[in-house]
């Protein structure tokens, strides 16, 4: 792709508020800031969607916010920033822009301004919070907790914070509670049954935060939001037409997540459980006996991909929709002289199953053609343990079993529902996957020549400060678990290392086995993804310069351990998708289906995204030095093992175990 022309006249003095702000936040100037800010002001002005790959200690936030604030102040309308996760919401929002709009203002004829904007479920619910029986509701607790246990302190807690709040976002409560009691006090979206039929709807607090939003220049939010207000009918962030994605890369995964749809027994349950607390005659009892038939009838089924249904399967899903429809008309009848809370619930329920028919509908489509593999939509089984021993014995309610649809591709939906309407600009620390944008333009839907890109690059010189090795010597790995040699040269690198260890393991099973195969043999303190939260591991880790920390997923993103603490990256194998896993199992056979090579297009890109996330764990400052050491010779030997490697931040190749051990021996002395 082209690079973006910067010469617009609107852009001109992007450079000058981006100064003054760097300047106000006592920074230094910065070239990949300086070319980042420049190419999203043209994108904006020139509304061109741009894909910006933006190196740790670039100072990305900063380069596109100074360029949203200079396009909303000229074109009187509003940008809407979507990160992934909350903690980049927090950090823009907490930090970077109060201190950018302090900056700015003496630069802009007004002053700027900006708003945060959640999912629903983020805000107290004043129609729950004030049910009569708040401990109770859509079955998600059994029991009212009649004593100060720690659960009617939480509800406590939170109906205290009611009365003193100005937002009801959960957030702003100081002392957290448990999201088992925070469910009792809030609604998700599709539960909610709307601002002009809830007796609370006048004082709500996502309204209120909604109304907010309505007239600023800079909206934060996040993917799962953003999905929904483009593939809805119902109009959720103000109207706007230019939109910034940080966190892009986990933008295909959110919006694949909104865009599913699941059957479960347990959903059907907790249905049937709402039906009788809000008196529809006779469906409790009837749509409870059809849960546990589908109990049954999923447990007769195989997990995984369907490419075609049992006559039981969709005769159970024929009977549930029109219990489903039953209830609906039921419910939209009503009852005369019902009060307010009653009537609410009853919207809030019809919602809920409007919701269930819907998935139930998507479904039968993909079994409604000839050829079920050619549908946009997937179907699977989910059965959580299947293939883990803790599973046998279980029944299907146990292991939570769903029926799940999918679409096969949410590239359909970005390019008719984002990039259709909106200018778009996406950016990461990792976009440039094989060394170009193309991989991941094509996963969003983008349109060859339809958007520009830019590598923004990094201050930190990666191939002086870090060694890329590829343990080579190594058996490769298989499915039994890590192979004694594997646990050897784990041992020796930590140890070389002075522990300062970040493992970062393809599965928790893998991660369990080196903590506990490891800790007997290493003189440093192994702490392990489940021993508590995230946060808390995290926060002990960099507290304590010699300790080592193994996890899963969670780790490969998101963790910033700058300084001594962590010299040391350590990744057990190529992440690639599990085989087993229905959704991008079907992606790649579909553009197999096309002639295209379903294994880069997937399985590989897939790979080369966490690969490049777990390895920009290591240099977080300037002055930061280690080792990313990838334990599967496939990185060397393969044919995509090039296409992974340029997907890293380039640094400085061995597959000389002394070379390294060398090498982290002189970082523990230096």
């Amino acid at each position: 792709m082209s690079s973006p022309d910067s010469t617009a006249s609107p852009t001109d003095d992007v450079s000058g508020l981006l100064s003054a702000a760097v300047e106000h936040l006592g920074g230094a100037r910065r070239e990949g800031q300086e070319k980042m800010a420049h190419a999203v002001s043209s994108a904006l002005f020139r509304q061109r969607h741009l894909a910006v790959q933006a190196g740790t200690g670039t100072g990305k936030s900063l380069a596109y916010l100074v360029p949203a604030f200079r396009y909303a102040h000229e074109t009187d309308t509003t940008v809407i920033v979507s990160t992934a996760t909350i903690a980049l919401q927090r950090q823009l929002v907490g930090r970077d822009l109060p201190a950018l709009v302090e900056g700015l203002r003496p630069q802009l004829q007004r002053d700027p301004t900006f708003a945060i904007l959640k999912g629903r479920n983020n805000y107290l619910c004043l129609n729950k919070l004030n049910a009569e029986d708040p401990s109770l509701p859509m079955g998600e607790a059994e029991e009212q907790p009649t004593e100060l246990s720690e659960l009617g302190q939480q509800v406590r807690r939170i109906t205290e914070w009611a009365n003193e709040t100005e937002t009801g976002d959960r957030d702003d409560l100081d002392i957290g509670v448990s999201d088992r009691v925070w469910n009792l006090m809030s609604v998700s979206s599709k539960d909610c049954m709307g601002a002009a039929t809830c007796p609370f709807g006048e004082d709500c607090f996502a309204e209120q935060a909604r109304h907010h939003a309505s007239d600023v220049d800079v909206v934060v939010t996040n993917h799962a939001l953003l999905a929904i207000d483009a593939l809805s009918d119902v109009d959720i962030l103000p109207e706007h037409d230019a939109v910034i994605i940080d966190e892009a890369h986990e933008l295909d995964g959110r919006i694949t997540a909104v865009s599913t749809n699941s059957l479960s027994s347990t959903a059907l349950k907790l249905t049937a459980t709402r039906a009788g607390k809000v008196g529809v005659d006779g469906k409790e009892e009837k749509l409870t006996e059809l849960a546990e038939e589908w109990d049954r009838t999923l447990e007769a089924e195989d997990a995984g991909r369907w490419l075609e249904i049992s006559e039981e399967a969709s005769g159970m899903l024929l009977s549930v929709r029109k219990q489903c429809r039953s209830m609906l008309s039921s419910l939209d009848g009503g009852e005369l002289g019902e009060d307010q809370e009653a009537a609410a619930e009853r919207r809030s329920l019809s919602n809920h199953v409007s919701e269930l028919v819907h998935a139930i509908d998507r479904i039968m489509e993909v079994f409604d053609t000839d050829n079920p593999a050619q549908q946009q939509d997937v179907v699977w089984l989910d059965r959580p343990y299947a293939s883990s021993p803790e599973a046998a014995g279980f029944s299907s309610s146990s292991r939570r079993d769903s029926l799940n649809v999918a679409p096969l591709s949410v590239a359909p939906l970005l390019a008719q529902k984002l990039f259709a309407t909106s200018t778009v600009v996406l950016t990461s620390a990792t976009l440039a996957l094989g060394g170009n944008f193309n991989a991941m333009a094509a996963s969003w839907g983008l349109k060859q020549g339809s958007w520009d890109s830019l590598d923004a690059g990094t201050p930190f010189d990666t191939r002086s400060s870090g060694i890329l090795y590829c343990a080579t010597h190594l058996p490769a790995p298989g499915r039994d678990g890590l192979s004694p040699q594997t646990l050897e040269e784990m041992r020796e690198l930590i140890m070389a290392a002075g522990g300062r260890t970040l493992g970062l393991f393809s599965s928790r099973r893998a991660a369990r086995e080196a903590a506990e195969k490891l800790r007997p043999v290493l003189p440093f303190d192994i702490l392990l993804q489940g021993d508590d939260s995230i946060g808390a591991l995290v926060s002990e880790f960099a507290k304590h310069e010699n300790t080592c920390l193994f996890g899963t997923l969670t780790l490969w993103q998101g963790v910033d351990v700058p300084g001594r603490s962590l010299s040391l990256v350590m990744i057990d194998r190529l992440p690639f998708p599990r085989p087993d896993d229905p959704l991008l199992q079907a992606r790649k056979e579909a553009a197999d289906a096309e002639h295209r090579n379903g294994f880069m297009e997937v399985a590989a890109t897939h790979a080369a995204l966490l690969l490049a996330q777990g390895a920009g764990r290591l240099l977080r400052s300037v002055t930061d030095r280690g080792v990313v050491a990838v334990l599967d010779q496939r990185l060397v030997t393969k044919r995509y093992g090039s296409f992974l490697r340029r997907s890293l931040p380039p640094m400085w190749e061995t597959a000389d175990p002394a070379v390294v051990r060398g090498a982290l021996q002189r970082l523990v002395r230096s």
